[in-house]
């Protein structure tokens, strides 16, 4: 027994203090951070190595291996090198607070989520064995300061928008398959000071580097070609070797220069050694005549009479004819068929002048099939049309030029047996080629492309061959002979949607509720690809289920992607086919598409994939065939909603859900076009909708069942 009272009261005090202090119980830490947790360590195949004990519920408070915390949020999750598998989930999106996470050099697989933290400022998944894309997301982390995903197993084009990430100080992309040219984004890296981008398979050129504050830069061994940014040669560690560069001197400045710049140029190099001379203007205007004086003589001197006959035929189509009688004391005249052909011949003879009155050269990255040209550029196409309005454009190098024998054998000479389905723009083929791949060819119609349109279709498929998304079908190669246009696309065994969805056989089962939504959230984030990562942006203009293309795994591609885009008159021949119930209402009306019609036409598709309704049936009661008007008025309605769902799902969906897609139907299909919504918003829409369902699956059954829909589609779900 205590005797002091100084003693009893210091105990009693201490008590009291240690009943104020919080103490540690389960459910501490944020229940959405402890969520995401357990779903990644359930996708991590629940790796005893950790520890985790998932019965506590407070990470945090636990001190689970790993895991650091700021009050109840988790802010760091670093796992590196402790041979975790599996894959990532799809519930980090919830770790808000999360600023670091590491799971590098470990054995973690599959596709890297586009549900990621949003807030993270290093994220280091470096040395996996991730596959498929970069994702998209990464555009809206603005926090990034450190990005790795070296030696890992990513493919495609980085379709990733750089311009928010201002703050991105290293970013190594190295040891993987990324293809495609560089993003003109990466300019907007202000931060950047290390990167690395070895070992992949990059094509275009490197200018989007050229003004980054880089110290540290490794493109080697890739495809990359053009020439090295002047800028970037005096990075001290710069490595560029493995490219396909360009030997010999860089590219002169632009054609159309006006001889004024060039004068200026001269003029700054001049007062270069002598600065002080800039502010004093006598001197100037004498360093101008006299530099004027001498360029004059010299070009007195180098101008020969060739040159001289050609500059006073061109100065005669540009004086009046008072001038032009004051110079050759003779009236001006249309010119004679002789004279138009003396000019074609002094053209050959004088490309340095002719060259300042071309347009600037085609980006570089227009690119033409190595055409088999019939009208060369002789004395006739010189006459009847000026030089200058002739494009120059160069083969795309990611794709490949095939032959027409090529097609005909591949295709049987376009049988009618390998028909696989006719559009708006031409027919469709399977071609079976001797490497024992299979493609698609489009034949476009005369109609649609003139036969003597080479030119058009050169920058057509250079302009597709950049588009590179998971979800647009890829264009592999093209042919352009004795006035045929053809391109070879991706071949997808399981065929079109609208072939799934209305032309069902007794090999193919109906489309289960969790696929359908799949398909509209791929389909969805290709047009979100087409609309707002691709600049210019691309309006698709024909969003129908019939181009909308399923593979084994009935994953969606979006095909005909670009291509009403870039057909000079893709708008009418749509037009003349429309009727299909896909158009927005402004289409009839003015006959132009937008982003916003595309919208449209996607919120359509999405009421087929709900209703399995053709978009219009003129086969159905009057008030019926048009899927929109007679869908449109029950998509709030619950128990209306419940009946017009597609009779092959045979009730297995879950209410909510099906609720919630109708919702974003409705915002699709509003008549005004301003109301309707970017792809971006319908994107993370549908986005919620699939991790509801997947969250829900997990409750249910522990860990994902894959094959089974119950848990998904069980009508309490969501």
């Amino acid at each position: 027994m205590v005797k002091d009272p100084r003693l009893v009261l210091v105990l009693v005090i201490t008590t009291c203090i240690l009943c104020l202090l919080p103490i540690p119980t389960n459910g501490d830490t944020n229940q959405d951070d402890v969520n995401s947790l357990r779903v990644l360590f359930q996708s991590m195949n629940s790796p005893s190595q950790l520890n985790w004990n998932l019965n506590s519920n407070d990470p945090c408070g636990q001190s689970w291996k790993g895991i650091t915390c700021s009050g109840n949020k988790v802010t760091e999750i670093k796992l590196p090198g402790l041979q975790l598998s599996g894959t990532l989930g799809y519930q980090l999106q919830s770790l808000t607070s999360l600023t670091t996470l590491d799971l590098s050099n470990n054995n973690l697989g599959g596709a890297i989520p586009y549900q990621l933290p949003p807030n993270v400022q290093r994220l280091n998944l470096a040395n996996n064995q991730f596959n498929g894309a970069v994702p998209y997301s990464l555009s809206d982390m603005p926090s990034l300061t450190y990005l790795n995903l070296a030696h890992n197993q990513l493919q495609q084009a980085l379709n990733v928008n750089f311009q928010k990430l201002t703050s991105l100080s290293t970013l190594d992309l190295s040891f993987n398959s990324l293809t495609g040219d560089l993003p003109q984004t990466m300019s907007s890296l202000s931060s950047i000071s290390t990167m690395y981008l070895q070992n992949n398979q990059f094509t275009g050129s490197i200018n989007a580097l050229a003004n980054l504050p880089l110290e540290n830069l490794n493109v080697g061994n890739n495809k990359f070609s053009g020439w090295i940014p002047e800028q970037l040669k005096s990075i001290n560690n710069l490595q560029t070797d493995g490219n396909n560069w360009s030997s010999g001197p860089a590219p002169p400045p632009p054609p159309g220069t006006p001889p004024v710049a060039k004068n200026n140029h001269n003029r700054k190099s001049g007062g270069h050694g002598r600065p002080s001379d800039a502010g004093k203007s006598d001197g100037g205007k004498k360093s101008g005549i006299g530099g004027g004086a001498i360029a004059g003589i010299v070009i007195s001197i180098l101008v020969v009479g060739a040159i001289v006959a050609f500059f006073l035929v061109k100065r005669r189509s540009k004086k009046s004819s008072s001038d032009m009688e004051k110079l050759d004391n003779q009236p001006l005249a249309p010119l004679t068929s002789n004279e138009v052909h003396e000019m074609n011949s002094m053209q050959t003879s004088s490309v340095i002048d002719m060259k300042a009155f071309d347009p600037p050269a085609a980006p570089i990255n227009l690119k033409p099939p190595p055409l088999d040209r019939h009208k060369s550029a002789d004395e006739d196409d010189f006459s009847n049309k000026p030089i200058a309005v002739k494009k120059t454009v160069k083969a795309p190098a990611n794709v490949k030029s095939y032959s027409i024998a090529d097609l005909q054998i591949a295709t049987g000479s376009f049988s009618v047996d390998q028909l696989l389905g006719e559009g708006s723009f031409g027919r469709v083929y399977r071609a079976h080629f001797d490497d024992g791949k299979v493609l698609a060819v489009k034949k476009i119609d005369s109609s649609v492309l003139p036969n003597d349109s080479s030119d058009d279709f050169s920058e057509i498929v250079s302009n597709i061959s950049h588009l590179h998304h998971p979800n647009v079908t890829e264009l592999i190669g093209y042919c352009s002979e004795h006035g045929q246009h053809l391109l070879v696309y991706e071949f997808h065994k399981n065929g079109s949607l609208h072939d799934f969805l209305h032309l069902p056989d007794e090999y193919s089962k109906p489309l289960i509720w969790n696929t359908r939504v799949k398909i509209a959230l791929g389909t969805a984030r290709a047009l979100e690809y087409l609309h707002e990562v691709c600049s210019p942006s691309v309006v698709h203009k024909n969003i129908k289920s019939a181009n909308i293309l399923l593979d084994t795994d009935l994953n969606p591609h979006l095909s005909d992607s670009g291509l009403a885009s870039y057909i000079p008159n893709a708008n009418q021949v749509l037009i003349n086919n429309a009727g299909s119930g896909y158009d927005a209402p402004e289409v009839g009306l003015s006959a132009h598409y937008s982003l916003k019609s595309d919208v449209y036409s996607f919120g359509v598709v999405m009421l087929e994939l709900l209703s399995g309704r053709k978009a219009f049936d003129s086969s159905r009661p009057r008030f019926e065939q048009s899927l929109v008007r007679w869908a449109t008025p029950q998509l709030h309605d619950i128990d209306a909603l419940a009946k017009m769902v597609d009779p092959a799902l045979e009730g297995l969906y879950p209410i909510k859900s099906l609720s919630r897609f109708a919702d974003v139907i409705a915002l699709c299909v509003q008549p005004e076009p301003e109301f309707r919504p970017p792809m971006s918003e319908v994107v993370q829409a549908l986005v919620r909708l699939v991790q509801r369902a997947n969250m829900s699956k997990r409750t249910t059954y522990g860990t994902d069942q894959g094959g089974s829909n119950r848990g998904f589609d069980d009508p309490e779900d969501m």
